[in-house]
């Protein structure tokens, strides 16, 4: 439990990083981040599988990247459930998505998660 609470602060915190470097994602304050992780999260969970095997023939004829596309439409969902997350079109959602990923992966392997 305390392992989930810790990852939610975290990812909260990146995303207010990724909405200072990505011009087009807004974060109004860390509560709004970590409402935001928190949709994040359930929509991962919840809505990310079902759309992944919607879209499997796409992303074996694209060798996987099409998987980029689907973790942006998550992203802007999770924005449009959440007041004071906004994300303005799909290029921010993908950056978005990406970086948050990637800072997500760099900062798990460094505190060994």
């Amino acid at each position: 439990m305390m392992t989930l609470l810790v990852h939610l602060v975290v990812t909260a915190a990146l995303l207010l990083v990724v909405a200072q470097v990505v011009k087009g994602v807004e974060v109004d304050g860390f509560g709004s981040a970590l409402l935001a992780a928190i949709a994040f999260g359930i929509v991962n969970a919840l809505v990310q599988p079902l759309m992944v095997l919607l879209t499997l023939p796409l992303t074996i004829l694209s060798f996987g990247l099409f998987l980029f596309v689907v973790n942006a439409l998550m992203f802007r969902l999770a924005a449009a459930l959440v007041p004071g997350f906004s994300v303005s079109s799909f290029g921010p959602a993908l950056l978005g998505s990406v970086l948050l990923s990637l800072l997500n992966l760099a900062l798990g392997s460094l505190l060994g998660a």
